[in-house]
């Protein structure tokens, strides 16, 4: 019975990662730009220690746009009135997503402009 539940909970976690591709904007465009990343990797030759870098920061940007998501659907359920709290949490929430994106574009910087110039 256990070993039911724990490959449960990779179908519900597969599902949640479906329905953040198919319903959410952001998430596709970061989904996106882990494609063109992963192609310029693969056709820059990319060092296993960059590879890491990049495949650290593509993951570590999908989960906190979903970990964003989530909180956005719970503000919304337990808030649906309009409440400064609800939109500085989700303000808060969005501000994280900004902050990793900011540093994962300046890592794909310093990886692939060396390489291209």
């Amino acid at each position: 019975m256990a070993g039911n539940k724990f490959l449960q909970s990779f179908k519900f976690a597969g599902q949640g990662i479906v329905a953040a591709a198919k319903r959410e904007r952001n998430m596709k465009f970061h989904l996106a730009a882990a494609v063109v990343v992963i192609v310029a990797a693969a056709l820059t030759g990319v060092s296993s220690s960059e590879w890491l870098a990049l495949i650290g920061v593509i993951g570590g940007m999908l989960a906190l746009e979903m970990i964003n998501t989530a909180i956005e659907r719970v503000v919304d359920l337990a808030s649906p009135e309009l409440h400064p709290l609800a939109k500085e949490a989700k303000d808060i929430a969005a501000g994280a997503v900004l902050v990793f994106a900011a540093a994962s574009a300046i890592i794909g910087l310093l990886i692939f402009l060396p390489k291209w110039f």
